[in-house]
C-alpha cells in the first residue's frame, strides 16, 4: 500500500467525519496476493495459539506540501518499538471446508522435495516475491550510482513501459515507444560504486579503494532540492557517512527494511526483541575480511551522533583474502572468497565467529550466494550450484545439483525460480522447485542485446513481476517477467516467466550493480528473530524452536507425503462401540427431555 499525503487538496475526510480537509491522504493498494498461506502465534488473548498469519499493512509513505514539494516519497515505515513497518497480522479463519483444505505437505517439508519456497513463506521467511523496488531503481557504475526513474509517481505507478503503463498512461506508453523504450530519468552521483544497498532514507555503497560510504537520498524527489544526493546534508565537521578501508567489494544490512533495535521499549506493548545485529552493517573487503559497522545512530533522530566508525574488522588467518559478496540470513553471513564460500556467525556482531567453510574442489571461485530457506544457492565458475544448509554449521554440497554457465555473475532466488546474471548469455531462469534437481528453464537476452548481464534483482509492481538487470555496458535493462496481458496463470503461487524488455536506461558508465528492493513477505529471519510488527498485541512470529518443530526431529529431517500410510483400521477396542450403542438405545428417551422441561418451567411460572 502506498500511503500518499498532500497538502494542496480539499477532500472529505476518509473517516466520515463531516468535515472537509486540506491534507489529504490516500490509500493506494499496488498488491494483493491470496496465494501464500502463513502460520505464527496468535495474541496473547487466545493464549498465543498457533494461527494463520496474513501481511496486513506493508506501507511505504508520501508526503508533499502547499508547494507541491515532495517533503519524502516512498519511504518505508519503522514501529514506535523499533520493528520495520511490514506488518503482519494472525487471525481466526472464518470458515471450515470439506473440499478445499490444507494439505501435509502445505505445513512440513514435501518427501519429493518440491516445496522449500512454499515452506519458507509459510514461516514469514519471505521468498523475494513481493518486493518493492519503486519509483527508483539503484544502478552502481564503475564511476558511481545512478537512482533511475523506472515508474510513474502518479497512482497506480505503473513501471515505464510495462502492460500497465499501456492502460493507464496510453499517452505516456506511445512516448516510450517513440524513444525505442529508453528510460530519460535520472540522479546521479560520480564516484565508484561496486556494490550498493538502499535501506530507508539511505544507500550503503562499496565503494572499492575508498571503503564504505552512505548517502542521504530522502530527498530524491523533492524539486526544492539542488542537491537531491549527499553524503552530509550539514557540514562534514557535524557527520561523518563513509568509512575507509583497502578493497570494499560488498555491502549488506541484515534486512533491507528499517529497524531500530535501540528503541525505548515499554512491557505492556508486549513486543519481542530486536537483536542487536540489525543496528549494523556489514562490509567485505577483498583485504581486510569482514568490517562490522553500527548504524543504528542513523535511526535515533539525533544528528550530533552520526560520525560512523568501524565496530569490528573480521579476518584471522586471511581466512576472508579475496572476499567478493556477502549474503546474510539470520545470525549468519554467508561470504564467498578465494577459499570458497565462509559461513560467519554474527550473533554477537563485535565478535564473529568462523562457523563453517567449503572451498574446491565443490565450489570453483564462487561470485555470489543467495539463502532460500534450507538452501544456499552458489554461483562459480561452473554455474549454479546448491548447498543444503538447513544446519549452517555442516553444510552439504548436493551432489549432481548443478546448471552449468560459462559466465554466472550473480544470482536472486525468488519464489521457485534462480534469476542469474549470466554474462553474455544474457539473464538465466532456473527453475528451483526442487532445489536439489534444478533445471535451466530458459534463457532471456532480448534478442541478443542483454548481453552483458553483471547484477539482477526481482521485484513486483501491481501484481506483476519484474527483473532489474544491471547489464553492463548496455545499463539498466527493466524486464516483465509475468503480466495479466501474455501470462498463463499469472495469479498462481509461482507462473512460469515469459520475459519481455519493457525499458532501458543508457547509465554514464557500465552498470554492475543495483540494489535489492523492500522486503514485504518477510517478518522473521532464518534463526527465528522477529522483524516485522504485529497488529496483535502478543502475537508474533515463530521462534528458532518452535519453527525446527515443523521439519525436525532429534536434529534430523522429517518429511511428510498428502497420501495416507494405509487403509484406515478397525477400533481396537470393541467396548468403546458398545458404548455408542448403548447411547444410541436412549436415543429415544432423549427426545422427551423438552416438552418435559418445558413443562417444568411452565409450573414453576404458574407458581409465582
Amino acid at each position: 500500500c502506498h500511503l500518499q499525503m498532500t497538502s494542496n487538496q480539499k477532500k472529505p475526510m476518509l473517516h466520515y467525519e463531516g468535515d472537509n480537509s486540506r491534507n489529504w491522504t490516500s490509500y493506494n493498494f499496488q498488491t494483493l496476493r491470496d496465494d501464500m498461506y502463513m502460520l505464527g502465534k496468535d495474541g496473547s488473548v487466545t493464549g498465543n495459539k498457533t494461527a494463520p498469519i496474513r501481511s496486513s499493512c506493508a506501507v511505504v509513505i508520501s508526503s508533499q506540501n502547499q508547494n507541491r514539494e515532495w517533503l519524502y516519497y516512498q519511504q518505508q515505515a519503522t514501529s514506535a518499538e523499533g520493528f520495520a513497518g511490514t506488518a503482519f497480522s494472525s487471525y481466526v479463519p472464518h470458515t471450515v471446508r470439506g473440499k478445499e483444505t490444507k494439505q501435509c505437505t502445505d505445513c512440513h517439508i514435501s518427501k519429493e522435495g518440491d516445496n522449500n519456497a512454499w515452506i519458507s513463506n509459510l514461516l514469514l521467511q519471505g521468498s523475494n516475491a513481493v518486493n518493492f523496488i519503486g519509483r527508483n531503481a539503484w544502478v552502481g557504475t564503475g564511476h558511481g550510482f545512478e537512482g533511475v526513474r523506472v515508474a510513474e509517481r502518479d497512482e497506480p505507478a505503473a513501471v515505464i513501459g510495462s502492460s500497465l503503463h499501456k492502460l493507464a498512461y496510453p499517452l505516456k506508453y506511445e512516448s516510450h515507444l517513440a524513444r525505442k523504450r529508453k528510460l530519460k530519468d535520472s540522479h546521479t552521483h560520480h564516484g565508484e560504486t561496486v556494490n550498493l544497498q538502499l535501506r530507508g532514507e539511505y544507500l550503503y555503497c562499496a565503494e572499492g579503494p575508498k571503503g564504505l560510504g552512505i548517502y542521504d537520498v530522502a530527498n530524491i524527489e523533492n524539486k526544492g532540492f539542488s542537491e537531491r544526493i549527499t553524503s552530509a546534508p550539514v557540514s562534514p565537521l557535524g557527520q561523518k557517512f563513509y568509512i575507509k578501508s583497502k578493497e570494499a567489494t560488498d555491502v549488506a544490512t541484515p534486512s533491507t527494511m528499517p529497524m531500530d533495535p535501540e528503541r525505548q521499549r515499554m512491557p505492556r506493548n508486549q513486543e519481542g526483541p530486536i537483536h542487536p545485529l540489525y543496528g549494523y552493517c556489514f562490509v567485505t573487503d577483498a583485504e581486510e575480511g569482514l568490517i562490522a559497522i553500527k548504524t543504528a545512530t542513523l535511526m535515533d533522530g539525533n544528528p550530533t551522533n552520526n560520525f560512523l566508525k568501524r565496530a569490528v574488522t573480521w579476518n584471522p588467518d586471511h581466512v576472508l583474502k579475496g572476499a567478493s559478496s556477502i549474503e546474510i540470513a539470520g545470525i549468519h553471513a554467508y561470504i564467498t572468497c578465494d577459499r570458497g564460500l565462509v559461513i560467519v556467525s554474527i550473533d554477537d556482531p563485535l565478535k564473529p565467529k568462523l562457523v563453517a567453510e567449503i572451498g574446491a574442489p565443490a565450489l570453483n571461485h564462487p561470485n555470489s550466494v543467495a539463502i532460500q530457506f534450507r538452501y544456499a544457492f552458489v554461483t562459480d565458475a561452473e554455474g549454479l550450484k546448491v548447498l543444503d544448509v538447513t544446519v549452517p554449521e555442516k553444510p552439504r554440497l548436493v551432489s549432481g545439483a548443478l546448471v552449468k554457465l560459462s559466465d554466472a555473475r550473480n544470482v536472486y532466488v525468488s519464489r521457485t525460480y534462480a534469476y542469474v546474471a549470466a554474462g553474455k548469455d544474457g539473464l538465466a531462469i532456473i527453475d528451483v522447485e526442487r532445489p536439489e534437481k534444478p533445471v535451466l528453464e530458459q534463457t532471456f537476452t532480448a534478442d541478443g542485446t542483454l548481453n552483458d548481464a553483471h547484477q539482477v534483482v526481482v521485484g513486483m509492481t501491481n501484481n506483476s513481476t519484474f527483473a532489474y538487470v544491471a547489464d553492463g555496458k548496455n545499463g539498466l535493462r527493466v524486464v516483465q517477467l509475468t503480466s495479466p496481458e501474455w501470462t498463463p496463470g499469472i495469479y498462481g503461487y509461482a507462473p512460469r516467466s515469459t520475459p519481455q524488455l519493457v525499458a532501458t536506461f543508457v547509465t554514464e558508465d557500465h552498470a554492475i550493480a543495483i540494489s535489492e528492493g523492500l522486503d514485504r513477505d518477510r517478518a522473521v529471519d532464518e534463526s527465528g528473530n522477529q522483524l516485522s510488527v504485529f497488529g496483535r498485541r502478543g502475537a508474533r512470529p515463530f521462534n528458532k524452536e518452535e519453527a525446527q518443530r515443523m521439519y525436525l526431529r532429534d536434529g534430523q529431517l522429517w518429511t511428510v507425503t498428502n497420501d495416507p500410510p494405509g487403509p484406515p483400521t478397525e477400533p481396537a477396542n470393541a467396548q468403546r462401540t458398545g458404548g455408542w450403542q448403548f447411547v444410541a438405545s436412549w436415543t429415544p428417551a432423549l427426545a422427551l427431555l423438552p416438552p418435559v422441561g418445558l413443562y417444568f418451567w411452565w409450573r414453576r411460572r404458574r407458581k409465582r
